[in-house]
Order: C-alpha cells, then sequence, then structure tokens
C-alpha cells in the first residue's frame, strides 16, 4: 500500500475515534458527559462516605473548566515535544552513525620529545607514570 493511502488511513481512524464517543451518546447518561478522572473520582468517594475531607488542597484552582482544560492540553503539549525531541535525536544520531570518538591526546603515551632531551619514560606504578609528565 502507498505511504500517501495509509496516511490518510490513519487520519481517518484518529477522526473516527475522536468522533465516535459523540456520535453514539457515551457519557450522555452522566451530569457532566466528559468529565475528566479525577471530578469523577471525587464524586465516588463522596457517595460512599460523605464526610471525606481530601488530605491536601490544590495549590492552583482554575477560574473555569475551560481553562484547567487549556493548562492540561499545555501540559500534554510540552510532553509530547520533549519525547518527540528525544526520539527525534535518538533516529538522527542512529541514522549518522555513532563514529568512534578519535583518541584524545592525553591518552598517548609520553613520548621522549615530550619528556625532554636524554629523560627515561617513568617506570610503571609510579605517580608520574599515573598523571603524565608534569607540566612545566
Amino acid at each position: 500500500m502507498p505511504k500517501t493511502s495509509t496516511t490518510w488511513l490513519l487520519i481517518a481512524a484518529a477522526a473516527l475515534i475522536a468522533v465516535l464517543p459523540l456520535l453514539i451518546g457515551s457519557g450522555s447518561h452522566l451530569e457532566e458527559p466528559f468529565a475528566g478522572a479525577d471530578a469523577q473520582a471525587k464524586e465516588t468517594v463522596t457517595e460512599i462516605d460523605g464526610g471525606y475531607e481530601p488530605w491536601f488542597a490544590s495549590i492552583y484552582e482554575p477560574p473555569s473548566s475551560e481553562i484547567e482544560s487549556g493548562i492540561f492540553a499545555l501540559q500534554a503539549a510540552i510532553g509530547a515535544g520533549i519525547i518527540g525531541y528525544y526520539f527525534g535525536v535518538v533516529r538522527t544520531r542512529n541514522k549518522l552513525g555513532a563514529a568512534p570518538a578519535p583518541p584524545s591526546p592525553d591518552a598517548e603515551s609520553p613520548t621522549s620529545a615530550d619528556l625532554g632531551a636524554g629523560a627515561e619514560p617513568p617506570a610503571a606504578g609510579t605517580a608520574e607514570a599515573e598523571s603524565g609528565p608534569a607540566e612545566r
């Protein structure tokens, strides 16, 4: 199947998933048809125990449900952006191929030019051998 027809089928499926609950009237028996899980949980707890008091209060209570939905959508968009950026970076790194890093100059063993004329390289196990030649 060509890529364009697959793309259009996926867009149509996403639209159907978004519109189908509205068409079949799911949630029409509820007071607030598309309430969030928090509101439904609060309602259920109140039904079970009318004297229940929450342990914590919200830091910020939005003035309307539209603002609350907007903040939630913004949070979801930021999260999707971060996840998308991560996958883009990983894909680009894999596409370009992880070239091995060239060895650093510090990793090479000292030569006689580095040590000075007539100097011997330090013996293995000594502090100077482990840290390299002293800077002058």
